[in-house]
């Protein structure tokens, strides 16, 4: 099945990792004539308020604070539109959150660190337009990890602005790591995030499939 994408979601991430327009009539030439592509797919098993579930998504996927935000963000009117709704979303947690110690299995190699969020990036945009992973393919087989450290007020404020022009990426607490498989655990369970849901917690496995 050939799948076309109009985008009309609140975030509008997938097509915009697909550089699909947002336009509908623009969209819709795409279409009718596009470049046919076959693109990644992730599958998540995680916990759940009915025990270990599995779920899908397409272009990404996160633990720690992302869930968080995506949940305030759904709970939020989306009048103001979905690049307003997560920068508010995005604030509102920041000011409450704390980094958490996670361990996290990137295609087998564990470490124990300090983070914010552990995202497995299959496109590049995410959260209205949030420029995350910059070289994130969707067609590559791998995950663009990207570990977001602890950073501090002071950090965050100077360095959250740049992550729409994907400059980010330079800041010694932002690494990126390519991958075919994420684990990430806890002490206490973390809010996951797929596709901009908020369907259950940690421990969780994304994996490319």
């Amino acid at each position: 099945v050939e799948l076309g994408l109009i985008p009309f979601g609140t975030g509008r991430d997938f097509a915009r990792s697909l550089r699909i327009p947002r336009r509908l009539d623009d969209a819709l030439e795409v279409v009718r004539g596009g470049r046919v592509r076959t693109v990644d797919i992730g599958r998540a098993t995680y916990a759940s308020d009915n025990g270990e579930a599995v779920a899908h998504f397409a272009n990404f996927a996160g633990a720690g604070i992302s869930g968080a935000i995506a949940d305030r963000a759904n709970r939020t009117t989306k009048a103001f539109g979905g690049r307003l709704s997560f920068i508010w979303a995005t604030l509102a947690v920041f000011t409450r959150w704390q980094p958490t110690e996670m361990t996290v299995e990137i295609d087998g190699e564990r470490r124990q660190v300090l983070l914010l969020e552990a995202l497995a990036m299959n496109g590049d945009y995410t959260a209205g337009g949030m420029w995350v992973a910059p070289e994130a393919s969707l067609e590559d087989g791998t995950f663009d990890v990207v570990l977001i450290g602890d950073f501090s007020k002071a950090e965050f404020t100077t360095t959250f602005p740049k992550i729409y022009r994907g400059t980010h990426v330079s800041h010694a607490k932002v690494e990126i790591v390519r991958a075919r498989e994420l684990r990430v655990d806890a002490p206490s369970p973390l809010p996951i995030v797929l596709d901009g849901e908020q369907p259950g917690t940690t421990p969780v496995r994304f994996e490319v499939v």
